[in-house]
C-alpha cells in the first residue's frame, strides 16, 4: 500500500506539471486518501494494542489482589480447624474419663448406670458432630487450596505474558534510542541549525526547518537540505526494522496559488514527496514499502501563536521513524 502512494504520489506529480483531464485527477485524489485511510487504521491499531497491555497490567494487579484475599481466608480456616481438633482431643479425654468411670461403677445402682450411659451417648453424639464438622472445614480447606493453586498458576501466566510485553517495549524503546544517537552522529554538522532529533512515544522525530530545505513557498529541496537528506538515508539503509513516515506542515498563512499549489495542503503534500523521493534516490537499498509520506497543512501546528517566530517554527518537514511492531503483535496475539 506504501508503495501505491509513492506511485501515486509521482503521479499526481506528473498531473500537477502538465494539463490532465479532471477524471484523472478525482482518481489520484481518491487513491491518496484511502492511504491516509490506511495510515489513520494502522494508528488507531497501535493504540488498540497499547490499551490492551495496559488492561493486561490491571487485570495482573486484580488477580494478586484476589490472591492476598485467598491467602488470608486460609489463614483463618486454618485457625478454626486447629481450634477444633483441640476441643476434639479434649472431647475424646472426656470420652474416655467417663468410660473409666462407667467402668468403676457398673456395681452401682441402675440410675447411676443409666445417668452414665446417657453422658456417654451425649458425648458420643458430640463426637460425631464435632467429626463432622472437622470434616466439612476439611474439604472447604482442600477446596481453597485447589483454588489458590488454579489462581497461582493464572497469575504465573499472566505473569509471564506481561514480563514478555515488557521485554518487547523495552526492545522497542532501545532500538529507538539506538537509532536516535545513530542519526545525532549522522546529522551532527545540521544538529540546532534548522534541524532537530528528539524520542518521543517510542518513535524518533527528525524535524527540519523551511529554511533548511525549501525555499518559501517552493517545493524543490535545496543543496543543504539534500545533504541533511542524504545522511538521513545511509541511517535508514542501516536499519531495515525501521517504518518512515514523511510529514509537511505549513504555517497558516493562506495560500491563494494559481499555479499548481492552490493552498497549504498542496504545499505540505508536494515537500513530503519531495523529500521521500530524495531519500529513496540517495539510498536505492531502502524498501519503498517501509516509507509514506503525507501532508498535514497548517492543522498540527508546534506554537499556535499568531506570530512571525511560531508561524517559522511550524513551517517544517518531519520524518517520523518507528520501529516494526512485530514481535510486540505476536505476543499480543498469543493473549
Amino acid at each position: 500500500m506504501i508503495k501505491k502512494s509513492f506511485y501515486i504520489a509521482i503521479i499526481a506529480a506528473v498531473f500537477l506539471t502538465s494539463c490532465v483531464p479532471q477524471r484523472k485527477l478525482e482518481e489520484c485524489q481518491d487513491k491518496q486518501k484511502a492511504c491516509e485511510s490506511e495510515l489513520a487504521a494502522l494508528k488507531t491499531s497501535s493504540q488498540a494494542n497499547e490499551a490492551k497491555l495496559k488492561d493486561l497490567s490491571d487485570e495482573l494487579a486484580q488477580n494478586n489482589k484476589d490472591l492476598t484475599g485467598l491467602r488470608r481466608d486460609t489463614n483463618v480456616l486454618g485457625t478454626n480447624y486447629r481450634i477444633l481438633t483441640v476441643k476434639y482431643d479434649k472431647l475424646n479425654q472426656l470420652n474416655d474419663e467417663l468410660m473409666d468411670k462407667l467402668n468403676r461403677q457398673l456395681t452401682s445402682s441402675e440410675k447411676d448406670n443409666a445417668k452414665l450411659s446417657g453422658d456417654l451417648q451425649a458425648t458420643q453424639t458430640q463426637l460425631l458432630k464435632k467429626q463432622d464438622e472437622l470434616n466439612a472445614l476439611s474439604a472447604q480447606l482442600n477446596k481453597q487450596k485447589q483454588s489458590l493453586d488454579s489462581l497461582s498458576t493464572q497469575l504465573q501466566l499472566r505473569e509471564k505474558r506481561v514480563n514478555e510485553l515488557e521485554a518487547v517495549l523495552k526492545q522497542k524503546d532501545q532500538a529507538a534510542a539506538d537509532l536516535k544517537k545513530k542519526l545525532s552522529d549522522a546529522l551532527y554538522n545540521f544538529e540546532n541549525k534548522g534541524l532537530t532529533i528528539t524520542q518521543k512515544n517510542g518513535k524518533i522525530y527528525v524535524s527540519m526547518d523551511e529554511s533548511l530545505l525549501f525555499a518559501s513557498g517552493k517545493t524543490a529541496v535545496e543543496p543543504k537540505g539534500i545533504e541533511a537528506l542524504k545522511n538521513v538515508a545511509k541511517v535508514l539503509d542501516q536499519n531495515p526494522d525501521i517504518n518512515i513516515m514523511v510529514e509537511g506542515h505549513t504555517d497558516d498563512v493562506p495560500m491563494h496559488g494559481n499555479g499548481d499549489i492552490k493552498d497549504n495542503w498542496d504545499l505540505s503534500v508536494m515537500r513530503a514527496t519531495s523529500v521521500t523521493k530524495i531519500i529513496l534516490q540517495s539510498s536505492p537499498g531502502i524498501d519503498p514499502k517501509r516509507i509514506s509520506a503525507a501532508g498535514r497543512g497548517e492543522f498540527f501546528p508546534l506554537d499556535p501563536a499568531k506570530t512571525a517566530d511560531a508561524r517559522k517554527k511550524n513551517r517544517r518537514t518531519e520524518i517520523i521513524l518507528t520501529p516494526k511492531l512485530d514481535e510486540l503483535l505476536k505476543v499480543l496475539g498469543s493473549n
